[in-house]
């Protein structure tokens, strides 16, 4: 799917319109709502860096981005609009979203220490070959969730730590990984 039908998804499971698991519990639905905002908020004011913007548009080669999230998840509500706005700069770039939880989902080929950590981004040649992994979330932010997961702190202090630590970065960190993969990659292919 396309991102203008990943935001459908969120306004299908916010108007009533999807119930299908987890869609039915109503924590979850308080998760969608709170990550729609966020979300939305990125995608109004979050502003791209010029070192992700020069990486991104100095791709040459056609690239298949696969980006696997789903509308329930607070780190893609922080990273996805990034993301989106990145592959936007560069018609060599095609973007495809898929939802974690949905049948033919590839998560299951890019676990995170055995789980199906997301948002996942998989970024491909035009031959299907994987050239870069990233996710579930900057590695500043994967640090911080375990420490705070050391320290035995409750779930809600987990999601309290990591949601102001994504507000202060305002998607730098998000940012800055993928234009040094992708830097890393074009050097990499001019050698």
């Amino acid at each position: 799917m396309n991102f203008s039908d990943y935001q459908q998804t969120f306004d299908r499971i916010l108007s009533g319109e999807l119930t299908t698991a987890p869609y039915d519990d109503p924590h979850f639905i308080e998760y969608v709502k709170l990550n729609h905002s966020r979300q939305n908020r990125w995608v109004k004011k979050g502003e791209l860096i010029d070192e992700a913007v020069e990486a991104v548009t100095n791709i040459q080669s056609k690239q298949n981005w696969v980006l696997i999230t789903e509308p329930w998840c607070g780190d893609a509500s922080h990273n996805v609009a990034f993301i989106v706005k990145l592959a936007e700069l560069n018609p060599l770039i095609s973007l495809d979203i898929q939802l974690r939880d949905a049948e033919g989902s590839e998560i299951d080929s890019y676990l995170t220490n055995g789980g199906k950590s997301i948002p996942k981004l998989i970024i491909r040649n035009d031959s299907g070959k994987d050239l870069i992994v990233w996710g579930p979330r900057p590695a500043e932010a994967q640090a911080l969730f375990h420490k705070l997961k050391e320290q035995n702190r409750s779930f809600e202090e987990q999601k309290i730590g990591l949601q102001q630590w994504y507000n202060e970065n305002q998607g730098l960190a998000v940012q800055t990984e993928l234009a040094h993969a992708i830097n890393q990659l074009i050097f990499e292919e001019l050698q």
